[in-house]
């Protein structure tokens, strides 16, 4: 467990294809992963905005970096949020493989991930 920016409690989750956050008990967001061969896309990142602010999505974007090199995944970041935090994170320069227009016209056919629930269950 870690603590976002107020010092709450977060819990990280993985379950059919995407990472979920909770702070509190209390879903906040998630990313979106589909892995596609040694490849794991990251394609959708979101966090309620009751929660923003607080660097919950850097927290659960990181834990999710970690798990992929833990998988011996290669990474491609398709989410702008996921790009954002590769730049700034550059320990994971070599598990990061480019967008190409392949990956992006596959990204566009996965389903879209709806807003988590409100309450943890």
């Amino acid at each position: 467990m870690s603590t976002d920016k107020t010092g709450a409690q977060t819990r990280i989750s993985c379950a059919d294809g995407k990472y979920t956050i909770a702070v509190e008990g209390e879903l906040a967001g998630h990313v979106a992963v589909a892995d596609r061969g040694e490849q794991r896309v990251f394609y959708h990142t979101e966090i309620d905005q009751r929660f923003s602010g607080r660097g919950l999505a850097t927290i659960l974007v990181l834990e999710a970096l970690r798990a992929a090199r833990a998988d011996r995944k290669r990474v491609v970041a398709v989410c702008s949020m996921v790009a954002a935090v590769l730049t700034k994170h550059p320990e994971f320069g070599d598990i990061t493989d480019p967008v190409t227009p392949d990956i992006e016209h596959w990204a566009r056919s996965l389903p879209q991930v709806s807003a988590p629930p409100r309450q943890a269950r």
